[in-house]
């Protein structure tokens, strides 16, 4: 049986990847530790950060354990627990993507 023809044109090279708009709650909180994020994957940072997670015997792809033991700062766990569910999932999705970018 012939299947019918559908008129929608999807690009499914993009079309699994696009990510909605999300609204940041706590923007000035979101910002620092982005920012913490950021400056630990940063060229100059990042072989000291990664040797420090490797003597701490912990699994970069953790993000609680990296965090909790003050490898992304000593205020950046305090100030990711005051953010939202929403944006702290946001900040995990940030901190896994700048790992694919090493």
């Amino acid at each position: 049986m012939a299947q019918p023809q559908t008129s929608l044109n999807v690009d499914r090279s993009i079309a699994l990847f696009e990510r909605p708009t999300m609204t940041i709650i706590d923007q000035p909180t979101f910002a620092a530790v982005k920012q913490a994020i950021e400056g630990c994957y940063a060229a100059a940072n990042v072989d000291n950060f990664l040797k420090s997670l490797e003597r701490a015997g912990l699994r970069i792809r953790n993000f609680e354990a990296v965090l909790s033991a003050g490898k992304l700062g000593k205020d950046t766990a305090e100030q990711y627990l005051k953010l939202d569910n929403a944006d702290q999932g946001q900040i995990r999705e940030f901190y896994l993507a700048k790992l694919e970018q090493v």
